[in-house]
Order: C-alpha cells, then structure tokens, then sequence
C-alpha cells in the first residue's frame, strides 16, 4: 500500500475544512459535494459515493484507515463511481437529506454516512460505517461496492425506481401535516408524561445507551417544574446532572462534556466534544443552579465556558467547532490515566485520597486505564474517609490543576477550527446569560467578542449571514438555525449589556430571516433559503436532535424579540411557527423539547424589567446579577443607559423603556407584566419586585 505522503493530493486539497483536508492525499478520486461531480457522474453514466462525517467522529477516522486509504478498494471506487466528500458540519442541508434517506432504509443512522445516488442525486442504497472486509455480521466495503455496481449495471430499471419511491418520501417527510388543534398547556402536561416515561430512574438520563445528555428536555423539566410546581421534574433535572457531571462524559480535568455515553451510566463516553453540547449544557446548568442555588451547578458551567475559553476560542473570538476523540490514532488515549501515573504526580498519600473519589484502580475502568469519575457525590466521599468537605474540595482543585498540567504536555486530540454561526449563537446566548449568574464579566465579554467576529467576518454586504469561517474564508449561504441561534443570542447579549446595537442587529437578521425562509402558505420556515443551491428536495427543521431544530429555535428567538420589543408581528410568527410543528409536539414530544420551551414561554405572563442605569455603574452590574441569579424562563430584560439620548434611541427599538426615568440618580428598574409596570424600585427592594413567577 502506498503510503499518503507519496500520493499527489486529490481535489479535497483546495477546502478550508479540517474534515476534507484529512482524505486530500486518499488515493480515492474525491471530489467535493458541487456540480463538477454530479456533471461527471452525468457524462460517464456512473452512481455517486457519497460519504458524510465530520472531523472529530471516530468512526469516520476507521473507515477512512481501513478503506479510503486502501488502494485496491480505491480503484473500485474510482473505476465504477464518481466519489463525493462532505462535512456534514458544513453542509448540514446536504447531510439533513441523506441521513433521512439512511433512516428510511436502515431504522437508523449515523457518521460515517455512506449513501449511494443517481447522477441526479437521488439516493437509492446505504448506510453508514462498513468493514473493509466481511465482519461482525456487516457486509465488506469491497463487496458492497461491487455488488451495488453489479446492479447498476443489470438492475438499472430497479435502482431507479427505489431512487423515485425513496425522493418522493423524502419530500414527504420534510413536511410535518397541518395541525388544527390548540396551543395549549395540555401539550406541556403531555410532554411531562412522555419525559417521565423515558426517565432512567437509577442513572438519569433518558433512555438507555448510547446515552445522550438531552439539554433541551431537561430545561423544558426546568420550565414544568415552575409551571407545575412538580417537584418530580425537578428531581430529574437534578439527578441526572449530577450524575452527568460525576461521570465519565465530564472532563473532570479540563472542563466540558463529551458528546455522548456508551453505557447507562455515563461512564464512557465518545471522546470527542462538541461546541453544541457544550453551549446547550453551559444554559442547562446555568437555569439548574438559578433554581437551585447548588453551587456544583455553578462549577460545572464555569468550567465549560473556562474550557471553551481556554481551548475552543479563535483568536479573533469565534468559538471553534469540535475537538476529536482521538490522539495519536487512539480514542480517548489523551483523557485515561493508570494508578502509577496518579501516584508520580501526585504522590503517594494524595494519590490515595484521588484515587479512591475518582475511581482510580490498578485494573482501570476502561481497557487497562481509567477515565475519571466520581461514583458518590463529594460530601458522601468525604463523610466516608473522614474529611471536611471544604478542605477535601480545596486539595482535589490542587490535584486536579497538577493533572491537567501533566496532561497538557500529552499529544492532544486533533481540534476542528472552523467557526459555525449556528453554534457559536448558541454559546452567545449561554456566556450571555452565564456571565451575569456566575458574576464573571470574561463571559459576557467573550460572548461580545464573539458575535462582533460573526457580524463583522460571517456577514455579507448585503446584511445576509454565511455558515463557516476557515482560513480567513466565510463560505456557504447560512441556514435557519444560524440565524434563529445567533438572533437568540444577539437578544440575550442585549438583556446582558444593555448595548442597544444587539438588539437591533437581532431585528435587522430577523427581517433577512423572515424574507429568506419563511413559509407564507403553511407557516414555519425552510431550512434553506429561497435562493439556495436547489436539492433534491426543501426540508423543514422540526425535530429536534443533538441541537434544537431550526423551527423550535425561530419560534424561541421571535417570541422574546416580540417581548422585548412590543411587536405583535414577530409574536404572531412564533406563534405561526409552534403551530406547524404542533403534530410533532403531540406525536413526538421527546423529539420537541426546544419548540416545548418556546410554547411554555408564549403561553405564560411574561414579566418585562426595564432597568435605567443610575450613577454608578456598579449598582447597574450589580442589579442584572441579582436578576440574572434568578431562575425567570418568561423574563425579558430591558437594560439602558442613564443619557437621555442614548435612552432615546434605545426606546424606539425597545418601547419598554420609553418615559422610564431614572429616579434619585439611582439604578432605577421597573417590573412589568404585559407592559403594564408596577412602581419603580431601586437594588434594595428588587427582590419583592421579582416575587415568584
């Protein structure tokens, strides 16, 4: 076999993303996803290969090893087939289609995506991960490619025919059916039940493995609790937090979850992490400890923005796509310790106490080595060796800052640097809403850093957004979650700062959005623009999955824009959009969790707090704490500076604050319930002022 370094790079060697960089010296004839192939694929009468993944996906790494660098699997493939790559973070309408095609066929998908397609782009065969060779009750590579080449060949008419069937139920079900009913609270009660059900009792958790953290569930269970006052809910936000953060998806070191669990019990994870989850927990744990006031909450959302600040940053501010799962060609080889290296360290004695609160064992927990976990809360492991729990705390921080410094000199995973503006907006939203409940000013500047990156890097001349940035190159026409995520953040860093340019940057990406992806007949929105490269079929975004569908998330961003800024318009689109999406959230309410949240807020009273900046600007940083320490899902914050013109200005986009003076030369905060607003108070009685919502 030829070794890569010897080969002359394939046509992948002209991308910017990390994913397609990594196959550019494969001996397969790549091409990436664009006309050239698929006019190829037209000329030589040949199917298309299309292979989906994604830089920090393990078993994309496997295939690429065993098949993609085989030289006599590449000669199949290049000889009967025109060969497409695509980073499914980079074309996530491309990988939303053919995934649903995968689904269809299979019961089930997943990275890596191998699909098979007309010239046309039609799927009609595939799957996902494939051995080389006959194996674990898998089919070969080499036999799959020859087989569907066989059939190309003798069974056109067939193939054909499965591709129409197999397109004409894609389009169908990009739809989701009208729904006539009510938006209703029964659809939240029906939600509780559906969740209560799929609750794992003895680890938290939903379902059973491979185990995801579900944030979008658990912050809706937030939400039923305050509505319900349904102390069940809360129970299952609070275990399975806690048992997540124990476990071993945590990075226990260095901050941030991994992408998901192996096992029930959180212990092993897929290594790699993502810069969703991360945002989607940081929010979660952030609205548990608003509720709760655990401080572990609280340290678990620090530690994710510490890491995301410390690892996934871009100079510039952007926040990086994902880190792998593999180092030095091994997965989770960079994150697993032995008790010997424990013991160098940290030394004998403090090895010992390490060992027996982490799980830390001669035999490992994981092929020979450990992954860190903590199988008892830290007041339970010190009860049960006999130590404070504060001095206990205080020596793990030391041990654990001495770890990750022993760690850090380990070969790391490999880091995809792209910057995605869908899920940077949902890391605004969190370090926006963060830096104020955890009194930590490098979140919010982080947050205000990062969107001025996205609008001034990530946005064209004519106001619309682009999807990637590598390279110095913003590539890709943006999709619906880029601009629900990033207006919804935009918002929130608005209600953080009181700099009224987020808000009316969140207004201005809310007209392009409604222009580009509304659907005037049916109501929701596309997940693709109307001008966008034409696919085999338009989808709409409903269903949640990993992130929050793009539906749920304009639903959520137009409901707070409408009740930040009064405007009944944008109110009527949210509500325009949970209805055509209702039949998921009565169908499927484990699959709706983000739309849910986005129904809970435009069903409630939602409570308006204008806060008019007095003198002192520490008593402004301090009052948008005191609120921002508080767990107030149907809240919106109007923030504003004491200058008559500067509030001027603000009130014609956020009427809430027109006619709000500033009284005695203090911070002055009115508390409203659909505008209309109580007596103003000042920082002493904001407390009463709030009350329970």
């Amino acid at each position: 076999m030829t070794h890569a370094a010897d080969r002359p790079a394939n046509r992948l060697a002209g991308e910017t993303s990390p994913y397609l960089l990594q196959h550019q010296y494969n001996p397969v004839d790549w091409y990436p996803w664009g006309e050239e192939a698929f006019a190829r694929a037209r000329a030589e009468d040949k199917p298309i290969f299309l292979s989906v993944g994604y830089s920090a996906c393990h078993w994309c790494h496997v295939m690429e090893r065993e098949s993609f660098e085989n030289d006599a699997i590449a000669r199949i493939m290049n000889e009967h087939f025109i060969n497409v790559k695509v980073d499914r973070e980079e074309r996530p309408d491309v990988d939303q289609i053919y995934m649903a095609a995968i689904q269809a066929l299979s019961g089930h998908g997943g990275w890596p995506m191998s699909v098979f397609l007309t010239p046309e782009g039609k799927p009609f065969w595939g799957g996902t991960y494939f051995p080389p060779r006959d194996a674990r009750g898998m089919p070969g590579f080499a036999r799959v490619l020859t087989s569907i080449h066989d059939a190309w060949t003798d069974r056109r008419e067939a193939l054909m025919n499965s591709a129409r069937e197999l397109t004409d139920h894609l389009g169908a079900a990009g739809r989701v059916p009208p729904s006539e009913g009510e938006l209703d609270s029964g659809l939240l009660d029906h939600a509780l039940k559906q969740l209560e059900r799929a609750f794992e009792p003895k680890d938290g958790g939903f379902g059973s493995a491979p185990k995801f953290p579900h944030p979008m569930d658990l912050r809706l269970l937030l939400r039923l609790h305050r509505y319900k006052g349904d102390d069940h809910s809360l129970y299952m936000v609070r275990h399975t937090l806690g048992k997540m953060a124990r476990g071993g998806i945590y990075d226990h070191l260095g901050g941030g979850f991994a992408r998901y669990s192996t096992d029930n019990e959180w212990l092993v994870p897929h290594f790699e992490k993502m810069l969703y989850d991360n945002a989607l927990l940081a929010s979660t744990y952030i609205e548990a400890y608003q509720l709760t006031k655990d401080p572990e909450f609280a340290r678990v959302a620090r530690k994710i923005f510490d890491y995301t600040l410390g690892r996934m940053t871009d100079p510039e501010g952007g926040f990086y796509a994902t880190e792998d799962a593999d180092s030095e060609g091994e997965e989770g080889k960079y994150y697993v310790w032995t008790l010997d290296e424990i013991r160098e360290v940290l030394g004998a004695d403090r090895a010992e106490t390490f060992a027996m609160v982490f799980d830390v064992t001669e035999q490992g927990n994981w092929e020979g080595h450990t992954i860190l976990n903590m199988p008892k809360p830290l007041d339970q492991a010190a009860a049960a060796i006999g130590r404070d729990v504060d001095e206990l705390r205080s020596e793990l921080d030391e041990d654990q800052a001495m770890l990750l410094a022993v760690r850090e000199q380990r070969i790391p995973p490999g880091k995809d640097t792209k910057v995605l503006t869908s899920w940077n907006g949902l890391m605004i939203a969190a370090m926006a809403d963060g830096g104020h409940a955890l009194r930590d000013d490098r979140y919010l500047d982080a947050a205000e850093k990062a969107a001025a990156f996205l609008l001034d890097r990530m946005r064209g001349d004519d106001g619309r957004l682009l999807h990637s940035f590598k390279d110095g190159q913003a590539k890709f026409n943006a999709y619906l979650d880029d601009y629900a995520n990033l207006i919804d953040g935009l918002t929130r860093l608005y209600e953080a700062t009181g700099k009224v340019r987020w808000v009316a940057l969140a207004l201005d990406l809310t007209e392009v959005m409604i222009a580009q992806f509304f659907d005037a007949e049916d109501g929701g929105f596309f997940y693709t623009g109307v001008d966008h490269e034409a696919l085999i079929t338009r989808t709409k975004d409903a269903y949640d999955n990993a992130t929050p569908s793009g539906n749920a998330m304009a639903a959520t961003a137009l409901a707070r824009l409408a009740a930040l800024t009064g405007r009944g318009d944008l109110d009527e689109l949210a509500r325009r959009t949970i209805q055509s999406v209702r039949l998921v959230l009565e169908k499927a309410p484990t699959a709706a969790g983000q739309s849910l949240i986005a129904l809970d807020f435009l069903l409630s009273r939602s409570k308006e707090i204008a806060v008019v900046a007095g003198e002192d600007r520490g008593e402004l940083v301090e009052v948008l704490r005191r609120i921002r320490g508080r767990f107030l899902p149907h809240a919106v914050v109007a923030p504003t500076a004491p200058d008559e013109g500067e509030q001027a200005e603000a009130a014609q986009i956020v009427p809430l604050l027109a006619d709000r003076p500033v009284r005695e030369g203090k911070t002055t905060i009115y508390v409203c319930e659909n505008f209309t607003c109580q007596e103003p108070v000042f920082l002493d009685r904001l407390e009463s002022a709030l009350g329970d919502e």
